[in-house]
């Protein structure tokens, strides 16, 4: 067995080479999340890499929403041994500088979506509380991410026409999280859960203001309970300043569960109430060919083969993607005003199955 690139460097977490990675769980992943958009919900991009050394997999995506069709291009390919240079087929991943720079790069515009953008972070990443979820006695997810707001430039190639996107206009949000949860083909399910109606309610909120960036997670289980909490401001300096227990509002557009604004409700210490409203200009489904949970076409980790590159253009008010669109993870351009001042950034929300705080008795309740 060789060593890899990664081996060269004083890094080691385990005994073993860096081709390895901890733990064996099938499911383990090493993901990257981008997102970005023009301030006006016009047109709106997200992007994301993944590893997944278990299953020999890695692959990519790129979708952007204008109007109401979302064009969308992945690719996959077995795993390769340099992790320092990401790449598959068309997409590739340059780190330009680590937690500041990065360059996206994808020569598919000849299918609908290309793009050439690069990242400047606005503030320092910022590490958010880790995440378990489980199911019985198994985690099926234990993960850890790092945050940050920050500007795109380049150039975003949608149906023919090369967008400029320029720092001053173009903002987005990204992540990066690495860990378990359920990636490639779908497991043998075991014993069948005890609630079956059960539902999952999730919150999660970066944003990007002049002075500071803020980035809110809510997670609670059908009957209200919190399994992830967490709510923090962010200065330029690295200071981390914590902002106690968010209560969340969210209106929704009657007869669905597609919210129109909320209102963050958080705490400075000493007590003092801080508020952010926050408005939603537009959103993607990332269960619409971007392959997160519930997306039909492809899901993460997937193996399609050697030099696997796909391509696909949905329309939205087709009654079949329609009808899906409120069973996944929604991303939504989201404007902000925090003590008068506005922000950028991300609102993106899920609520599906029961979820007593909303009002949502089952999977088939909407709001009133």
């Amino acid at each position: 067995m060789l060593p890899v690139p990664l081996d060269e460097f004083p890094i080691h977490q385990t005994p073993f080479s860096l081709r390895h990675v901890a733990s064996s769980d099938r499911n383990f992943y090493d993901r990257a999340y981008f997102n970005a958009h023009d301030r006006t919900g016009d047109v709106f991009f997200v992007a994301g890499t993944g590893v997944y050394p278990n299953l020999g997999v890695t692959d990519a995506y790129g979708t952007v929403r204008r109007g109401d069709r979302q064009w969308t291009v992945r690719c996959s390919d077995a795993l390769g041994d340099d992790r320092l240079s990401p790449a598959v087929g068309p997409y590739r991943v340059e780190v330009l500088e680590p937690l500041q720079r990065i360059r996206l790069i994808c020569d598919t515009a000849d299918r609908g979506l290309g793009f050439d953008l690069t990242w400047e972070g606005s503030f320092p990443a910022v590490m958010e509380q880790p995440h378990v979820m489980r199911a019985g006695a198994r985690a099926i997810l234990d993960a850890s991410r790092f945050a940050q707001v920050g500007t795109w430039s380049g150039t975003l190639s949608v149906d023919g026409d090369d967008i400029v996107v320029s720092p001053e206009r173009w903002v987005g949000t990204r992540d990066r999280s690495w860990g378990i949860r359920p990636v490639g083909e779908g497991e043998p399910p075991g014993r069948p859960a005890d609630d079956p109606t059960a539902g999952l309610w999730w919150l999660y909120v970066p944003l990007r203001f002049d002075d500071c960036a803020v980035v809110v997670i809510v997670q609670e289980q059908p009957d209200g309970y919190r399994t992830l909490n967490d709510a923090t401001r962010v200065w330029p300096d690295g200071r981390v300043e914590q902002l106690g227990w968010p209560e969340v509002e969210i209106a929704y557009t009657p007869g669905t569960r597609m919210p129109e604004r909320a209102t963050l409700h958080l705490t400075e210490r000493g007590g003092k109430p801080l508020d952010i409203e926050v408005t939603s200009l537009g959103s993607i489904a990332l269960h619409v060919g971007a392959g997160y949970g519930g997306d039909p076409d492809w899901g993460h980790g997937q193996w399609r083969g050697a030099g696997w590159v796909d391509s696909a253009v949905y329309d939205l008010t087709d009654p079949a993607i329609a009808a899906r669109v409120p069973f996944g993870v929604i991303d939504h351009v989201a404007r902000a005003t925090l003590d008068g001042a506005e922000g950028w950034g991300l609102f993106e929300h899920g609520t599906m199955g029961r979820h007593d705080p909303s009002g949502f008795a089952d999977w088939d309740a909407v709001a009133r």
